[in-house]
């Protein structure tokens, strides 16, 4: 059993940065993601817009005969593990591969590829549906993948939970470590859903924002003016390690891991709880969890996702939850830049929350020019702050009920 987790590497393929120094410079600059969508023929739809990640080179980087065999989701979070492992300094070579974990979680998993074989399906018949289409649609398999890639022989599973499965992965991560059942995990979620079928679904369902005529001002989480999420793709993982394990390898720690809280709304299949209720008990149990008090919170990685329920709703979980201090704390949601990655949002915001605190800054929340009266939190508008992070909070909440919240803290011996 140990009681402490660190994190040592962060892997991130985003709209905004192939990779993580990348990334997180586009963030503190408040460089949106958002485009017009390229992946698709987009005329007709409501939404024509979607935060895509632009000049990934799958076949360049994971070798184009195994690259052809992965759905964009897996090879999102292949790239992001091999980042992750090297940043972390881990070399398979030298750890006990049974006691190495990897947790990649998706919403969605292979919903290209599914989409794809289904016009061959209908289109040519049922002999020519590809062979891979099962092993590449899996939700799975972008954790499976990872596993076999770096020879990973430890617990290897996909948490599924809508919008929170990243954080919810890293959180069980974080326990299974606890547990002793593992030394390192590889971490986080990933996501590619950008294609006919996911934009007409969301569409369908009134959650896409249709701002077509400015792609870059398109998600406003906290602004009057915000209409609906922009759908992101690309990939988020976190290599985790009982800190026993990464002293004994002398690994540069990048922050510690202290506190993880899920729960369910049980209220609506895709509204969040009008009070709040259930995402304030995912904040209180991550920060009890992390043997803090509410006071301690500096910064919360909120959410956000730029539609009117979840922000009102969200203020209102932050305040049940913080009381006063809700107004002393920075909040700021990246989604602005990002867009909204579904399963993924919790493994980049993860690193985002890492990252603020290891950097003492805080991200902006762009495109807010016109506050919601309702929304009165100081959501860093506009412009990144640099302040002294000790702990951060990741907040992410999906369909279904699920809430999960993460509380990382500045690493101390």
């Amino acid at each position: 059993m140990t009681d402490r987790v660190v994190v040592t590497g962060i892997g991130l393929v985003t709209p905004v940065g192939l990779d993580r120094e990348t990334t997180w410079q586009s963030l503190l600059e408040g460089k949106s993601g958002v485009d017009y969508i390229s992946l698709f023929d987009a005329e007709g739809f409501e939404s024509r817009i979607a935060a895509e990640v632009n000049d990934f080179d799958a076949a360049g980087l994971l070798g184009r005969k195994e690259s052809r065999r992965l759905d964009r989701f897996s090879q999102f979070a292949c790239v992001a593990a091999l980042e992750a492992l090297d940043q972390a300094g881990i070399n398979m070579e030298s750890e006990d591969a049974d006691r190495v974990g990897v947790l990649i979680g998706s919403g969605v998993g292979g919903i290209i590829t599914i989409t794809d074989q289904h016009k061959v399906l209908l289109n040519r018949g049922p002999k020519r549906v590809s062979p891979f289409l099962v092993p590449m649609m899996l939700g799975d398999m972008a954790s499976g993948q990872v596993s076999m890639m770096i020879g990973a022989k430890g617990p290897n599973f996909s948490t599924v939970s809508a919008c929170a499965t990243g954080a919810d992965s890293i959180g069980e991560a974080l326990e299974m470590i606890r547990r002793g059942r593992a030394d390192v995990v590889i971490a986080g979620g990933t996501e590619a859903a950008i294609c006919e079928i996911g934009i007409a679904g969301f569409n369908s369902c009134m959650a896409l924002s249709t701002r077509n005529d400015d792609p870059k001002g398109a998600s406003r989480p906290f602004d009057t003016g915000r209409d609906g999420f922009v759908l992101g793709e690309g990939a988020g993982l976190l290599v985790l390690e009982s800190l026993e394990h990464a002293e004994k390898r002398g690994a540069d720690v990048i922050v510690e891991l202290s506190g993880y809280g899920a729960s369910s709304d049980s209220h609506h299949v895709t509204q969040p709880h009008p009070e709040g209720e259930g995402a304030a008990r995912a904040m209180k149990w991550a920060i009890e969890d992390a043997n803090l008090s509410p006071d301690d919170v500096d910064y919360i990685n909120a959410h956000g996702t730029s539609t009117p329920m979840n922000d009102k709703f969200e203020t209102i979980a932050v305040k049940r939850m913080f009381g006063d201090h809700a107004y002393n704390l920075s909040v700021s949601s990246t989604k602005s830049m990002t867009g909204h990655l579904l399963g993924a949002a919790g493994g980049i915001e993860a690193a985002f929350t890492a990252l603020a605190v290891k950097d003492s800054v805080v991200p902006p929340t762009i495109n807010l020019t016109d506050p919601d009266p309702e929304c009165d939190l100081n959501y860093t508008p506009n412009t990144a702050v640099k302040k002294t992070v000790n702990v951060a909070m990741s907040n992410v909440f999906g369909f279904g009920g699920h809430n999960a919240s993460l509380v990382f803290k500045s690493f101390q011996q």
